[in-house]
């Protein structure tokens, strides 16, 4: 009753546009959520797009890494097999040969296959440790190291070794860094150019402050890299057709490489073929 008097004196609201309102305010509203749900599917879709295409990417370099490793381990299974198989038979002739000149021979040659697979295992191990061993890091003088690097392959006969190095308008900058690897990336580039070149050609160490690195550069005139190979010299194991018949454990180069990004750097290498190669290593000055 008093709903009823208050609506005939206008103080009450008519039922009818209030049921109105309602029914307006719920269809607005059903139609906001329409509209949220709709502006909603574009970045659900978008979402779910870069989440397939970030499981196709994390495939492929799940892929690659075991691609990687097989031809690792196919090499790696190269490396051992070879020695090995030299061995069986230097042992044979030793055991089928009497003492004099050829059982000489055949235990120089095992002794020779023991020394590869030697250097084979500690060069591994080198590479093990630098992926989990923090640097002890010094100021390292680039200038005398190369130097000692220079003296020790100089011992290579008939190779003629130069080193250049700035003294005007000052020396080289120190490098912060382990000193012994830092040396050992030095020299293995040094001992491969003297590996692949012949005697009487030459072979130019210099090294040189470009901002806020310094640079070692390993120039030859050897018989240079084949293209093909160029993209994989940093590889673990992996010799190119002009490695046959070169001594070596397959992972100077691949040690040189993770020397230098452990130090922050890297190496780089240009060749023609015919006209010798240069190998750039680049280190963070300190």
């Amino acid at each position: 009753m008093l709903a009823a008097l208050f609506w005939q004196a206008g103080l009450w609201p008519d039922p009818v546009l209030v049921l109105r309102l309602r029914a307006d305010v719920g269809t607005l509203l059903l139609l906001a959520g329409a509209l949220l749900t709709l502006l909603a599917l574009p970045a659900a879709a978008v979402g779910m797009h870069a989440a397939r295409r970030r499981a196709r990417d994390l495939e492929a370099v799940r892929a690659a890494c075991a691609d990687d490793r097989h031809r690792f381990l196919r090499r790696l299974d190269h490396e051992l097999k070879n020695p090995l198989t030299a061995m069986q038979a230097g042992l044979a002739n030793l055991a089928a040969l009497p003492a004099g000149a050829g059982r000489d021979a055949a235990r120089a040659s095992v002794e020779a296959q023991v020394a590869r697979l030697t250097r084979l295992v500690a060069d591994l191990r080198k590479l093990a440790e630098l992926e989990r061993c923090p640097l002890e890091r010094t100021h390292v003088d680039v200038g005398r190291l190369l130097a000692e690097a220079v003296e020790l392959a100089q011992e290579t006969p008939d190779r003629a070794v130069t080193l250049t190095l700035p003294q005007a308008p000052w020396p080289l900058p120190p490098v912060p860094g382990d000193r012994d690897l830092l040396f050992l990336a030095c020299y293995n580039l040094l001992d491969n150019a003297c590996k692949f070149t012949r005697p009487g050609d030459a072979i130019e160490v210099r090294a040189f402050e470009d901002g806020r690195w310094v640079v070692v550069e390993v120039a030859d005139t050897g018989p240079g890299i084949p293209e093909e190979d160029l993209p994989h010299v940093f590889e673990e194991l992996y010799r190119g057709e002009n490695a046959r018949g070169v001594e070596g454990s397959g992972l100077g180069l691949a040690l040189v490489r993770a020397v230098a990004e452990h130090h922050g750097g890297s190496v780089a290498v240009r060749s023609r073929q015919g006209e010798g190669s240069a190998f750039t290593l680049r280190l963070p000055a300190g």
